[in-house]
């Protein structure tokens, strides 16, 4: 029986990931995209513009297209969510497999830790670390890289907990395996699996946390093309000129439906539970 092929096998990955890949192209070639038009330079002449012929997405206060701004934006958004998404995977899945190998104080330590952490509402605690750090998007990534590695850490030690005592770990230690060796051939791939279908699912949830800080004014600062700052920046004219909030806000909506579909189209491939 002729095996099928694996994009038509599973469809839905398919068609997300295809979006998703547009998602970045357009992010990557947007100077391609828009032509010679700043998105950080307008004329006051062409402000508050509707939608048209010229202006596709309008232009903003300062006479800015929106439309250039959305697409450049998508640089500022994806590059900031998956930042923050390989800070908290790597971090996460550092300390989890630690504490999981080892226990004792070093398990301790690192757990008591993410405790604290979870004990906050993440959102808010990224809101006190980043208005200490100071407004801007690298500040904004490293606040909730700060709050958001505790759930990679907790899963990655459950899962490494569950096979520290196999006996192909305890085989691996009697003949004479060095303990970096264990943890990379033996821990790591038994987590990789389920910390990457987080991973995926978590890059929408990072999107919309960089958006809130962003619309809230501890992310991006002005004149940067970034979706939340322009949801801020929009707000004022909600009544008047609704386009200046209604296209950055598509934006990201499509965009975290897009990734979560992936990441839960993903999740359906890689699960175990699926096979």
């Amino acid at each position: 029986m002729k095996k099928k092929n694996f994009f038509i096998q599973n469809k839905t990955f398919t068609v997300f990931g295809v979006l998703a890949v547009l998602l970045v192209l357009a992010a990557v070639l947007a100077p391609l995209i828009i032509g010679g038009v700043s998105p950080v330079e307008g004329s006051l002449m062409d402000a508050i513009l509707p939608p048209g012929a010229e202006h596709i997405f309008g232009t903003d206060k300062l006479g800015r297209d929106i439309f250039t701004r959305v697409i450049y934006g998508a640089r500022t958004s994806l590059a900031a969510a998956f930042s923050v998404v390989i800070l908290i995977f790597v971090i996460g899945t550092a300390l989890g497999i630690l504490a999981g190998y080892f226990g004792g104080i070093a398990d301790t330590v690192i757990m008591r830790i993410a405790d604290m952490l979870i004990a906050f509402p993440g959102l808010v605690l990224a809101l006190a670390v980043a208005g200490i750090m100071g407004a801007s998007i690298r500040n904004a990534v490293i606040a909730i890289a700060l709050v958001s590695w505790t759930k990679y850490a907790r899963l990655a030690r459950s899962l490494v907990m569950k096979i520290r005592h196999r006996d192909f770990v305890a085989a691996a230690i009697v003949t004479g395996s060095k303990t970096p060796y264990i943890l990379t051939h033996y821990m790591l791939p038994n987590v990789l699996p389920t910390l990457v279908i987080t991973a995926a699912t978590d890059i929408g949830s990072m999107m919309l946390e960089l958006a809130a800080l962003s619309f809230l004014g501890f992310g991006a600062k002005a004149p940067a093309p970034e979706w939340g700052l322009m949801l801020n920046e929009g707000r004022a004219y909600m009544q008047s000129a609704p386009w200046l909030m209604v296209f950055p806000g598509l934006a990201i909506f499509v965009t975290v439906v897009i990734f979560n579909m992936l990441g839960d189209s993903l999740r359906d491939i890689l699960d175990p539970k699926n096979e």
